[in-house]
């Protein structure tokens, strides 16, 4: 029943899908040997990078901290502790000298012992692309790229995820935001039919049943910045572009860092995958880095980039 309802309110809300023919278009600036590399060095590690192995998360944070130095403003940590240990988010910014900030944010860690290559190696992948390519744009405004610590469980929904931490933050400091954009799960496709889920089969006749589309994940909070980044991902055509809009009750809709923002009143919006309604590796030690589709997720880092350049 609950997932019956689920379905429902996710239809009551949906917005078109958008899933138009691709272009001829090409991620012709995405460096996917830079990509591969970096997925390389978060995902091959000799422990899982969970909140138990203090020694590897902390060897990935700096990893992103230097890759983020290398163009951006000003990188630093955000270090707090949790049970008498410390953990860090990462931080690199780009136009310091503008108040208002676009949030880029991406989880490091993972869930259990896996590589965790979707979940979430993909985004934080992806939040390093982006700051290479926006860090040689003339914006208006500030960009804070930010690599959350602490977003999978026992720690999900409570005031110890990274992401809680610094939204917390912005709003103490009364910082403005322009919007958030999580990038959670951006790395798996499937072209073969019948390779994408959903709350009920129905749903499969609005968005098809390939595992071959991104989605931007909005609810009420979103506002015009969520509409803007669905209309603005959408017109660029690099690959299919869908979006569900709906509220908490909708499995999955507030299912990674974006919550928070959500929470403390920030327009945010979720770019995914679909995680677990497509990706069956999701928590499992077959989240590897071989079953990702590093094309089409060069694809989604250049929508994007072309996105945030129009904001």
């Amino acid at each position: 029943m609950k997932k019956i309802l689920s379905a429902i309110l996710l239809l009551s809300f949906l917005i078109s899908c958008g899933q138009k023919k691709v272009s001829t278009q090409t991620a012709t600036n995405i460096d996917t040997v830079r990509i591969k590399n970096d997925l390389l060095k978060i995902t091959k590690t000799q422990n899982s990078r969970n909140y138990k192995n203090i020694e590897t998360l902390n060897s990935i944070a700096s990893y992103i901290k230097v890759e983020l130095a290398k163009v951006c403003d000003t990188t630093t940590y955000q270090e707090y502790k949790v049970e008498n240990e410390t953990y860090k988010n990462v931080l690199g910014s780009i136009g310091t000298e503008y108040k208002e900030r676009l949030i880029i944010g991406a989880h490091y860690d993972v869930y259990g012992d896996q590589e965790g290559a979707d979940d979430n190696a993909s985004g934080v992948a992806g939040l390093l692309e982006l700051a290479r390519l926006l860090a040689k744009e003339k914006l208006d405004y500030r960009i804070d790229f930010v690599a959350y610590t602490l977003e999978e469980p026992p720690f999900f929904r409570t005031e110890k995820m990274g992401s809680y931490v610094h939204a917390n933050y912005l709003k103490e400091n009364n910082i403005t935001v322009k919007g958030m954009i999580c990038l959670e799960m951006i790395g798996y496709y499937k072209d073969e039919p019948n390779t994408q889920t959903y709350p009920i089969k129905e749903m499969s006749t609005i968005y098809g049943n390939r595992a071959n589309f991104i989605t931007v994940v909005q609810n009420e909070k979103s506002g015009n910045f969520g509409a803007e980044i669905e209309n603005l991902m959408k017109k660029q055509k690099l690959i299919p572009t869908v979006s569900f809009k709906g509220s908490s009750l909708v499995t999955g809709v507030d299912f990674s860092d974006h919550l928070n923002y959500w929470n403390l009143n920030y327009p945010a919006v979720m770019i995914t995958n679909t995680s677990f309604y497509r990706n069956k590796n999701y928590h499992t030690n077959k989240d590897s880095l071989e079953t990702l589709n590093i094309n089409k997720m060069s694809a989604v880092i250049q929508q994007l980039y072309f996105t945030i350049k129009e904001l």
